[in-house]
């Protein structure tokens, strides 16, 4: 290679996870047309807190959000998201009005070698670029602030962060790019309510369930009446006092060591050994295990399934370039945090 490659958090969690999914996506640059409605959520909550933590300004933080959803009105899945996330953002500014740590940065990106831990020689294939939710000083030390959403917070949730590959990675690399010792990482999580917008009942609903309750009525009458749509604004309240309940919001600080940051080197120099073992042979694996990743199909199934046809591909799949996490590139990397 002329020029080395730039690779990422995600690239390389999809080569991990499978092969097959990972030449899909990074050498024929495919994604799927239909959108996963969780992480459309995630990606517009990221954007809230950013808006939130830069500015603590939260009508124009929620003015954020109306303009990222325009067609809320009459696009169904818009209009949820749009509800769960105001009553979130709202509900996140009151729980934290004031923050114990010193934000340093946000949307902070970064880039650095991949180095051969035996030798100390860097890649010339890869590099490594990435981008944190932010990056904040508490206590005299600095930390990773990573904001993630999540259905439900229990101990099975916490004991999987000490495991995040991601924030490994990212700690290691911008210690390394600012040359700040990174001394963990402060998970922001944020629950989804359960709460669904209450849809009324059509006429023929209506009379279904009249026709039955008359049935079981000793008197032959019923005073049951029409049950109409919850309105936006009852839907509000609703959620607004779900979250002023402290346990919608939690803070999980985790500490690393260098032990962690020395077997991510060897793990990530491996990777770029078995992608170009794998380039070289032609040869890309698909891990069965990965199709139902999380309760639901991976989003190259289709794909699979059909044995590569190009109708499934023209039809649910367009090409998109790789590496959309890092958005405007690397143009803020060696911008001051102080």
């Amino acid at each position: 290679m002329k020029e080395r490659m730039i690779s990422t958090y995600s690239m390389w969690n999809l080569f991990r996870n499978c092969r097959k999914a990972f030449a899909w996506r990074y050498l024929n640059q495919l994604v799927p047309l239909e959108h996963d409605r969780n992480l459309t959520l995630g990606s517009l909550i990221h954007k809230g807190l950013e808006h939130w933590h830069r500015t603590r300004e939260l009508g124009a933080t929620l003015e954020l959000l109306d303009r990222a959803l325009i067609h809320r009105t009459h696009d169904p899945d818009q209009h949820r998201d749009w509800q769960l996330a105001r009553a979130m953002l709202q509900g996140y500014a009151a729980r934290y009005p004031q923050e114990d740590f010193t934000i340093l940065a946000l949307e902070k990106t970064f880039q650095g070698k991949i180095i051969n831990p035996s030798t100390g020689a860097a890649s010339r294939s890869f590099t490594l670029a990435g981008k944190v939710d932010g990056l904040v000083r508490l206590g005299g030390e600095f930390f990773l602030l990573e904001h993630k959403t999540a259905s439900v917070i229990d101990s099975s949730y916490l004991e999987k962060l000490w495991t995040d590959f991601q924030i490994i990675l990212y700690s290691y690399y911008l210690e390394q790019s600012l040359d700040l010792p990174i001394a963990g990482v402060i998970y922001n999580i944020l629950v989804k309510a359960r709460l669904q917008q209450g849809p009324g009942e059509t006429e023929a609903e209506f009379e279904a369930r009249r026709v039955e309750l008359l049935a079981k009525s000793k008197t032959g009458i019923t005073t049951a009446k029409r049950k109409v749509a919850e309105t936006n604004e009852a839907f509000q309240e609703r959620l607004a006092a779900k979250y002023a309940d402290p346990s919608m919001f939690h803070r999980e600080t985790i500490y690393l060591s260098r032990d962690q940051f020395t077997t991510l080197r060897t793990e990530l120099w491996e990777l770029t050994q078995a992608y170009l073992d794998a380039r070289r042979r032609g040869v890309w694996y698909q891990n069965t295990s990965y199709c139902f990743h999380y309760g639901r199909p991976c989003p190259y199934f289709a794909i699979c399934r059909s044995g590569g046809s190009s109708n499934v591909i023209e039809n649910l799949y367009e090409r998109r370039a790789p590496h959309e996490e890092l958005q405007d590139g690397l143009a803020t990397e060696n911008v001051p945090i102080f």
